[in-house]
C-alpha cells in the first residue's frame, strides 16, 4: 500500500492504491512597459522573443518538475511571428518514485500511459499594440497533475522566473481517492490561502492582496498587484527614454491599465 502526504498535513494519509486527486495549479501574470515611440516598441518585441521564447518557457517548466519531484515524459515547443510562444510537457511521478517502488508488478509503461495527463502548459502573450505606448507581456502556466506530486510548491519559483506586475494564482481540487478502509478523500492538502505557499518577502512586494477561499469546495484563488514603480522601471532604455515629454502621462495610463487588469477599475 501506498502512503501519500500533503505538504501541510501532520499525519499521513494511507490510500487504497494511487492517489487519483487531480490538482491544478493556474499561475497567470502580468508585466508592464512603456514604448515611447516606434522605435522603443520594436525593441520591448525583440526583448520578449529573446526573454521569454518557447526554448526559455520550457526550461522554466523542466525546473518545475524538478521541484515538484515528477519525471518528463515529453515535450512539445512552438514560437510564433511576430510574437509569443507555448509548450507542453507531459509528466509524472513514477519513474524512481512511492509508487513504482511499492508496485513493482505492474508494468512501467502500463503506469505512464495512465499517467501521461499530467502535465504542464505554458502560453505567451506579448501585446505591443497599445497606441498609447502601454506594452504588456502575460504568461499562463497550468501544471496540472494527479498522484503523489502536489504543484503548488512551485509557485515560489515561478515568482522568480518573471517580473510580475500584476498575478492571479488559482488552484482547485477535483476527483476523490479512499484510504485503506475505503473512505473518499477529496483533498491530501488542506490549507487556508494560497498565500501560505508564498514567501513572505514575495507578498510584501504587493500593496493590494486580495484572496478568494472555498476550502469547501476545494477552490482557492489569491490575486497580487504592485503599486507602480518608479518611470525607470518600465523604460527600455531608462537613461535616455525618462526625458520624454509625454512619459508623465504614460505613468498615469500604466497605473490605469494595471488597475483594470486587477479590477480596481
Amino acid at each position: 500500500m501506498a502512503a501519500f502526504v500533503g505538504p501541510k498535513e501532520k499525519e499521513k494519509i494511507k490510500l487504497s492504491g494511487f492517489n487519483n486527486l487531480t490538482k491544478v495549479l493556474s499561475f497567470n501574470l502580468y508585466d508592464f512597459c512603456i514604448a515611447v515611440d516606434e522605435k522603443r516598441r520594436y525593441e520591448y518585441i525583440e526583448f520578449i522573443n529573446r526573454k521569454y521564447n518557447a526554448e526559455k518557457i520550457l526550461n522554466v517548466s523542466k525546473n518545475i518538475c524538478e521541484i515538484i519531484e515528477a519525471d518528463i515524459l515529453d515535450v512539445s515547443t512552438q514560437d510564433y511571428d511576430p510574437v509569443g510562444a507555448s509548450t507542453m510537457v507531459l509528466m509524472s511521478d513514477v519513474k524512481g518514485g512511492k509508487w513504482e517502488t511499492e508496485n513493482k508488478d505492474i508494468p512501467s509503461t502500463q503506469v505512464n500511459c495512465h499517467l501521461d495527463k499530467s502535465h504542464i502548459t505554458a502560453h505567451t502573450y506579448p501585446d505591443a499594440s497599445d497606441p498609447n505606448g502601454i506594452c504588456s507581456f502575460r504568461v499562463d502556466i497550468d501544471i496540472a497533475t494527479c498522484g503523489d506530486i502536489h504543484p503548488i510548491n512551485a509557485v515560489n519559483y515561478l515568482f522568480e522566473s518573471f517580473e510580475c506586475d500584476v498575478v492571479y494564482i488559482d488552484y482547485v481540487v477535483r476527483g476523490f481517492t479512499r484510504t485503506e478502509e475505503g473512505k473518499k478523500i477529496y483533498n491530501d492538502s488542506y490549507f487556508n490561502s494560497i498565500q501560505e505557499y508564498i514567501d513572505d518577502d514575495i507578498l510584501e512586494q504587493y500593496a493590494y492582496r486580495t484572496d478568494l477561499n472555498i476550502p469547501r469546495e476545494n477552490i482557492w484563488q489569491t490575486k497580487l498587484m504592485m503599486e507602480p514603480r518608479s518611470p525607470k522601471h518600465y523604460l527600455m532604455d531608462p537613461n535616455e527614454d525618462i526625458q520624454h515629454p509625454g512619459l508623465g502621462k504614460m505613468m498615469k495610463l500604466l497605473d490605469q491599465e494595471m488597475k483594470e487588469v486587477y479590477h480596481l477599475s
